[in-house]
């Protein structure tokens, strides 16, 4: 499954297909600052992603602890730990744009920081169908909240401009 997570503003985002058909949106709760809802098309709240502390989240759902989001290295070696009831998922980087999802010591995805046509940041998801669930796009969110502010830099966005030309220059 590929999927887009694309800045809409302040605190608001919206996810879409490869096809741009958007199927979530990711909005502020009222005036807290501190919550975002993932909503469906149908503007369902599915999800809300709490910040608990300077880079760390929580995911609720039916206002109940969901996942616990830990960044447990923003530096040396960026790591985000999403620990559910069930589930874990590890989000390691080597240059804290692109991240591998892991679970089980498995790759399972990737989120890659971007460059849209307007210059703002996106979040491209690459995710095996059968692990995908409607929170994954909230680990963009929360990508973007802790290293989106360094990958905003001018130098780093043409860095991230000149590398996906010599993928596309790879490919042909």
């Amino acid at each position: 499954m590929e999927l887009m997570v694309l800045i809409k503003g302040n605190n608001k985002y919206t996810v879409e297909d490869k096809k741009s058909r958007l199927l979530y949106s990711i909005k502020k709760k009222g005036f807290n600052n501190s919550k975002l809802n993932l909503l469906d098309a149908s503007n369902y709240n599915l999800y809300t992603l709490m910040t608990t502390g300077e880079m760390s989240y929580t995911i609720v759902l039916n206002d109940d602890t969901f996942m616990l989001i830990n960044c447990k290295s923003k530096f040396l070696d960026p790591t985000i730990d999403c620990e559910g009831k069930q589930l874990k998922y590890i989000l390691k980087s080597k240059n804290s744009r692109d991240f591998s999802i892991i679970i089980n010591d498995e790759e399972k995805g990737m989120i890659k920081t971007n460059v849209s046509v307007s210059g703002e940041l996106q979040y491209d998801i690459t995710i095996e169908d059968k692990i995908f669930d409607d929170y994954i796009p909230l680990f963009a969110v929360v990508i973007d909240k802790i290293f989106g502010d360094a990958n905003r830099q001018p130098q780093v966005i043409q860095q991230i401009v000149e590398e996906k030309r010599e993928e596309k220059h790879d490919k042909e």
